[in-house]
């Protein structure tokens, strides 16, 4: 009986040694907090990468006046097939706007080639950056686009003293005068966003030229309930407090909150916020396919060495998964008849 009990006693110890060290564990990594819940209570130890910045912009056809306020458009991205797509058409109507800087920060922990790349191709002055989301939080898709906002935020009161501020989602639609209106942005500017919850469109309501209340579907208790493309923000009114926290749903609304806005500091634009000029587009999300090729041996067909260069695009923009061993088999068709492989085109 003696033995039963010392055993028992051990164990016991041992269990309470071992919650002491997972709650000191997860206390210093981050999955447990103490503090009141707030826009800076959840300690968020993301190690964001500064991989590339660009101040020169080489664009011929544009004329890039010092007299206009620059524009840092800030696009939380993520690896996904539609990543490449969607960058390549937002960076299409940036390339049109003068005075633009494109901020992308990309949520995992790798500078992207890919991303990169795109950036490149623009001629725009950008930063590149690599802010992952936080450990937990990599289960769930929510809140989505915070640590890459957080880390653009970082960089931005880091490196920038004066210029505007707007964050423009990877799939967000822009009408090109909203550019030319947020330019003249001296605090807060607001103004509508298409295709947002149950009414269609996210809206300040004005009343004789100033912000009188809100049009949007969900309230959800917030003090601005307006849609993150719906805003920009005068740089110089960007406060060293300024954070988003990671409550979803309540993003726009703290950041906001957190630089000290008043309603009446608030500057309603597209024609006193009867016009849209943004749309909160989402492009149907693709299912990667994973296709059964092998590439080696297709790469001794020299004369189907274009086709070969085809797939590995396909594979590198992460479209579909090229595998030796599993997958679906593909089919070659030529005069309505199928080949499993290239040889019944020879």
């Amino acid at each position: 009986m003696k033995s039963i009990r010392i055993v028992k006693k051990t164990l016991a110890m041992a269990l309470f040694l071992s919650v002491m060290w997972l709650l000191f564990f997860w206390s210093n990594i981050g999955i447990l907090s103490f503090e009141n819940v707030n826009s800076k209570s959840i300690p968020l130890d993301v190690k964001n990468k500064l991989c590339f910045v660009n101040y020169a912009d080489d664009r011929p056809h544009i004329s890039n006046s010092t007299n206009l306020k620059m524009i840092y458009y800030v696009t939380p991205t993520y690896p996904r097939p539609e990543q490449a797509p969607e960058l390549t058409r937002l960076a299409h109507t940036l390339m049109h706007v003068p005075r633009l800087h494109w901020i992308i920060a990309d949520d995992q922990p790798i500078c992207s080639e890919l991303v990169l790349n795109i950036l490149r191709r623009t001629n725009l002055p950008f930063t590149h950056i690599s802010s992952p989301k936080p450990f937990i939080y990599k289960g769930t898709n929510f809140p989505r686009g915070v640590s890459n906002r957080r880390a653009a935020l970082t960089w931005l009161q880091e490196n920038v003293g004066e210029g505007i501020l707007y964050f423009g989602d990877d799939d967000n639609t822009v009408d090109l005068q909203l550019f030319e209106e947020i330019r003249n942005t001296k605090k807060v500017s607001m103004f509508p966003v298409g295709l947002i919850g149950g009414y269609g469109v996210s809206s300040p309501v004005v009343k004789n030229g100033k912000v009188a209340g809100f049009f949007d579907s969900w309230p959800g208790s917030r003090t601005f309930p307006v849609d993150m493309a719906g805003f920009a923000v005068n740089i110089e009114f960007l406060k060293p407090t300024a954070t988003m926290p990671y409550i979803a749903g309540h993003e726009e609304d703290k950041f906001l909150v957190s630089l000290g806005l008043n309603m009446e500091d608030i500057e309603p634009l597209a024609d006193n916020c009867t016009k849209i000029l943004v749309w909160h587009t989402k492009t149907v999300k693709y299912r990667k396919p994973t296709v059964k090729i092998n590439l080696k041996k297709l790469d001794e067909l020299p004369k189907y060495r274009n086709f070969v260069n085809l797939l590995k695009e396909t594979s590198r923009l992460g479209m579909a998964n090229i595998e030796p061993n599993n997958g679906t088999k593909p089919y070659i068709t030529r005069n309505r008849k199928s080949y499993e492989t290239l040889t019944g085109l020879q």
